[in-house]
């Protein structure tokens, strides 16, 4: 039997990029899987919310329940990015960019929470960044928001370990995404900015997200009943190695 047999999960942003890669991955380990997204796609219970809209979270968690008969499993993983300084983005950004990627785990949390109660397999594993841990440049915002994902994942582990819910984060480095694609398509000279992405992390290349997928399912499986409250880096080593210039 596969670790997620039997058990439903839930992935915010699960549209493309390494929602989508997370979603097929707990599908493959035999979980059913439903994507929430904007534009959730035809792969797997596909249900069009957004998660910065209270009334659209709770009607699409509770459209997820009803169909697939409960909730053992929530992958916060949506989120926006913005780029600048901490003067580089205006007030309405802030908030915009805050609402989603805080408390749109809230809100979808909030709503899951009376199901994966009910779980004997509960686990929520948030989408962090190596933002949160290291000083990027022209990511105030997005590091900002990104700070607190991996903070509010700490106390969300504390306060539901004893209802038998584990929390966890996953904190990539620099992927290679839709949303990276479009940075580098902007630049003035995408090839030197893809080669310094690159070089920034230690193993010399962008994160595949085929391989924060499989972070994700760590964490979020049953077998990983003792790990709660962590950060799972997948950043090439970004977070922890010093590596020499040769």
């Amino acid at each position: 039997m596969s670790e997620f047999e039997g058990l439903v999960a839930i992935v915010t942003g699960g549209g493309s990029g390494i929602g989508a890669a997370i979603a097929d991955e707990l599908a493959d380990r035999g979980a059913r899987v439903a994507v929430l997204d904007l534009r959730p796609g035809d792969a797997h219970l596909g249900v069009e919310c957004d998660i910065a809209d209270d009334a659209s979270v709770r009607a699409a968690v509770a459209r997820v329940a009803d169909e697939l008969g409960g909730i053992d499993v929530l992958i916060n993983n949506a989120g926006i990015g913005a780029t600048g300084a901490i003067d580089d983005n205006d007030e309405a950004e802030w908030h915009r960019v805050w609402d989603v990627n805080v408390v749109g785990i809230m809100r979808v949390t909030r709503a899951a929470l009376p199901h994966l109660r009910a779980s004997t397999a509960a686990a929520i594993v948030n989408t962090s960044s190596i933002g949160a841990t290291a000083g990027l440049p022209q990511r105030a915002l997005y590091s900002a928001s990104k700070g607190a994902v991996l903070s509010l994942t700490r106390a969300m582990a504390a306060d539901h370990l004893r209802e038998g819910i584990r929390v966890n984060a996953v904190s990539p480095g620099t992927a290679d995404t839709p949303w990276v694609g479009r940075l580098l398509a902007a630049a003035p000279d995408p090839a030197h900015e893809r080669a310094q992405l690159e070089a920034r992390q230690p193993h010399g290349r962008l994160v595949a997200p085929a391989e924060i997928a499989h972070a994700v399912a760590y964490l979020a499986s049953p077998r990983a009943g003792s790990t709660t409250g962590v950060s799972l880096a997948v950043d090439g080593g970004m977070q922890e190695l010093r590596l020499r210039k040769d």
